[in-house]
This record gives C-alpha cells, sequence and structure tokens, in this order.
C-alpha cells in the first residue's frame, strides 16, 4: 500500500479493550537493548498460518511465551486463534490442526492483535525464522489496527549457528535444534507448543552467548546482523 493510501485509511473501529490495549502499547518506552541480557524481558513468538508464503498467506493465530532472568516463564504466555472469514484448506488444517470451525468462531483480528501487543510490550520479539513471522503479524497488524510493531526482532535460526558454528551445516530446522539439545516439544505446528520449546532452545543460545562474552541484547542484534551477511555472501 502506498503512503497516501495509508494516509487515507480510515482509524480502525475498536472495541474499548483493544482501544486500550493498542494505547498501552503505543505509550510504552522503547527498552534500553545496551542493558545486560539478564535484565530483560523477551518474548518468544510462534504463528500459524494459511499457507508458507507471509506476503500473500493469513495469520491464523499467535502465540507467545515470556523469557526473563534466564527462565522460560510458562505463567507469562499468550495464545489466540484470529477469526476467519473462510477456513484455510483441509491440508493445512491437517498440519496445525486449527479445525475450520476454531477458524470461524476464532477471536476478532483487531481486538487478538491489540492483545498480543499489550502483552509483548515493546520487549524484543524473538522467533525461529523470524522473519516469517514478523512479515505476517506486521502484515495483518497493519490491514487490522493501520499501525505495525515497533518491537526489535531476533532470529533464532540465524543466532544458533553463530553460536554454535560446529552443528551450522547440520542443523538447519527447529526440529533439528531441538533434537540437537534434547527439546521436546508435546504438539509440534501447534503455535504455543513451538512457542515454549523455541523458548528452551533461545535459552541454550543465550547460554553460549555468555560463554562468548556477549552481554547485552546489542551484541546479539550485531551477531545476527553478521550472521545475516554471512549467510547472504557467504564466508570467503
Amino acid at each position: 500500500m502506498s503512503w497516501l493510501g495509508r494516509l487515507l485509511r480510515r482509524p480502525p473501529v475498536l472495541t474499548p479493550a483493544a482501544a486500550a490495549a493498542l494505547a498501552a502499547y503505543r505509550s510504552l518506552a522503547q527498552p534500553d537493548l545496551r542493558a545486560a541480557i539478564s535484565a530483560q524481558r523477551v518474548v518468544v513468538v510462534d504463528v500459524e498460518s494459511s499457507g508458507l508464503n507471509p506476503f500473500r498467506d493469513r495469520l491464523i493465530s499467535v502465540a507467545a511465551i515470556a523469557v526473563r532472568d534466564g527462565l522460560v516463564r510458562l505463567e507469562e504466555c499468550f495464545d489466540t486463534v484470529l477469526r476467519q472469514e473462510q477456513p484455510s484448506a483441509d491440508p493445512n488444517i491437517l498440519v496445525h490442526g486449527i479445525g475450520g470451525s476454531a477458524q470461524m468462531e476464532g477471536q476478532e483480528p483487531a481486538g487478538s492483535l491489540a492483545a498480543f501487543l499489550a502483552f509483548a510490550g515493546k520487549d524484543p520479539l524473538v522467533a525461529f525464522h523470524a522473519g516469517f513471522d514478523r512479515e505476517l503479524i506486521e502484515r495483518t497488524c497493519d490491514s487490522t489496527l493501520c499501525m505495525k510493531p515497533e518491537n526489535t526482532w531476533l532470529d533464532v535460526a540465524l543466532l544458533a549457528p553463530a553460536l554454535f558454528s560446529g552443528h551450522a551445516g547440520t542443523a538447519n530446522s527447529l526440529d533439528d535444534w531441538l533434537v540437537l539439545f534434547g527439546i521436546e516439544n508435546y504438539a509440534r505446528h501447534n503455535a504455543l507448543a513451538d512457542a515454549v520449546a523455541t523458548a528452551q532452545l533461545l535459552l541454550a543460545v543465550l547460554a553460549a552467548a555468555e560463554r562468548h562474552g556477549l552481554a547485552a541484547w546489542a551484541d546479539m542484534i550485531r551477531l545476527q546482523k553478521d550472521q545475516r551477511w554471512l549467510s547472504a555472501y557467504g564466508q570467503s
């Protein structure tokens, strides 16, 4: 959408609860990414979608869990299914297990995403192959809330091979890394289960970062940038 189209869009009609959640999010200050990793809450995110194209397919569910003080905070989690105008195709449903009725009876998308932003705040968002999750969330926020989240994103799929270079050539998928560290996933392709498993993998990544002398999230962001460059252009 062009900048003029964005300017002329009408603001979304939100419920009072959604409007309050969005206002609370907008009022938050950005976190200090120079602070110690242990001092910063981060939110691990996973999504389920109607397909594998984040630029075209629809966001079906969002789940998230907080990591703080070196622990996966099971008491701080978020999970929602966004109401769909039509369910995704049967093969897609077989993957994520969210049936047609559950999709059609999900939560109103704008309210769901406002609630997600209120849960996450402006803390860094972490995912495995974060670009996919980020595009779906930002695109859906843009279409339903007329805004995009301001959070910093970190990608475990980039950070893990950077810190465990001995496994960079053999561990590629989330499943590969979970097997490598003996992390069990109680319901693969369930957004909350995948977020919990990714959060456990993040703890292993953060422990390795500490051993490498990386003390702040700003250091992790630089490492991610370097790893992205190496992945794109090779190490020569």
